[in-house]
């Protein structure tokens, strides 16, 4: 049956490739207005000497940002678009860089990837955040004046502490990822306004990034199990709610039964973690999680793979009925700590925040005004 399965999800791939083409084709012929071309950048990251970011090019699909009192069609409307979308194969874009240039060429989904070697222009650089413009090349509809984005790349200094990677979903933002049905109703019939953060996760996060000191110098990444269509949704809720700014490393995804049977969530985290981890080597990091999916078992694979590279992992307890759970989790427990790293189980944030003052990683002055409350849904 699984094989099944799998042959009716490649062959809806490949109709749904032929759909798109034969749809561009059609709109060509008839001489019919085409959705607008855009560039979607993602907020990329590096060292003063190299730098990466991903976007991906695609028609413009008129998602416009919701209130909270949105209609629930609205937000089904939205979500459709996100998932629907036209990728652009073929396409060339041009990345600007201080004076360095580069070309690239988007893959059949439309992604592209753009990788900087600089010189030393951004050695004595003090600013964590960096402008970097992309154009699209081609292809360009006729009469159309040169499209052109702007965005940022995050760039880690010598002066960073430590770094933190962190999940979202059930760390930052409340998402009942062990509740099916209920998971679903917030992940796609609401919107960026209608998702709540857990308290005091954006204070707690600013206070991380300023570490000992006075200014954000420690970077931190988003890293999360769902589709780069979501980008915009996180970007924007993040933004709604003062979390600090960082790259979200999302995943690769068609909503096909294939995927969702195949996809393991385990690989997919340690496959994003992993190249941060590798191109800032100097740098410790604090990694945060939730009990509900399998980010403790991740995070103490990362502990083994990068001895002396982790200095603690937070896990936000979102299941405190599973007996099963706690045990397992006491058990990861005892091998992290064994191998000299820090393994904290938190109910609300108030008290992670204690924790982190206590080990001297959040300056008590930069939590002067860090409080929190129990969640209540």
């Amino acid at each position: 049956m699984l094989r099944g399965i799998r042959l009716i999800s490649a062959a809806m791939s490949r109709l749904d490739k032929l759909r798109d083409a034969a749809k561009r084709k059609v709109t060509q012929v008839l001489g019919l207005p085409e959705d607008p071309i855009c560039i979607m950048p993602y907020r990329g990251y590096g060292t003063p000497d190299r730098l990466y970011l991903k976007g991906r090019v695609l028609q413009d699909q008129g998602i416009k940002l919701r209130e909270e009192n949105a209609s629930l069609w609205q937000n089904i409307r939205n979500m459709y678009r996100r998932f629907e979308s036209d990728e652009i194969a073929g396409a060339r874009v041009r990345a600007y860089f201080g004076t360095d240039q580069q070309e690239v060429i988007s893959d059949d989904e439309g992604f592209f990837q753009v990788k900087f070697e600089l010189s030393d222009q951004l050695s004595h650089c003090d600013r964590l955040w960096q402008p970097i413009t992309l154009e699209l090349l081609e292809p360009l509809p006729k009469n159309s004046p040169p499209i052109q984005v702007e965005s940022e790349i995050m760039v880690v200094s010598e002066a960073a502490q430590f770094g933190v990677i962190s999940d979202i979903d059930d760390t930052i933002m409340l998402t009942a990822a062990t509740d099916l049905l209920k998971m679903i109703r917030i992940a796609y019939l609401g919107n960026e306004r209608t998702r709540r953060p857990f308290p005091g996760v954006a204070e707690f996060y600013h206070a991380l990034q300023r570490g000992q000191g006075c200014d954000d110098k420690n970077p931190i990444f988003y890293v999360s199990s769902s589709a780069w269509n979501m980008y915009d949704l996180f970007e924007k809720f993040m933004d709604f709610n003062h979390i600090p700014y960082g790259p979200i490393l999302l995943r690769d995804i068609e909503l096909s039964p294939d995927n969702l049977l195949s996809f393991e969530h385990e690989s997919h985290k340690v496959e994003q973690i992993a190249p941060i981890l590798d191109s800032l080597p100097h740098l410790p990091f604090i990694l945060m999680g939730d009990s509900g999916q399998k980010d403790a078992e991740i995070y103490q694979q990362l502990v083994q793979h990068y001895p002396d590279r982790i200095l603690a992992i937070y896990i936000r307890d979102v299941t405190p009925n599973n007996a099963d759970r706690y045990r397992e989790l006491e058990a990861i427990a005892r091998q992290v700590e064994a191998a000299d790293c820090e393994f904290f189980v938190f109910p609300e944030t108030q008290i992670a925040i204690e924790h982190a003052i206590a080990h001297g990683w959040v300056d008590p002055k930069n939590s002067d005004n860090l409080r929190d409350r129990p969640h209540s849904e």
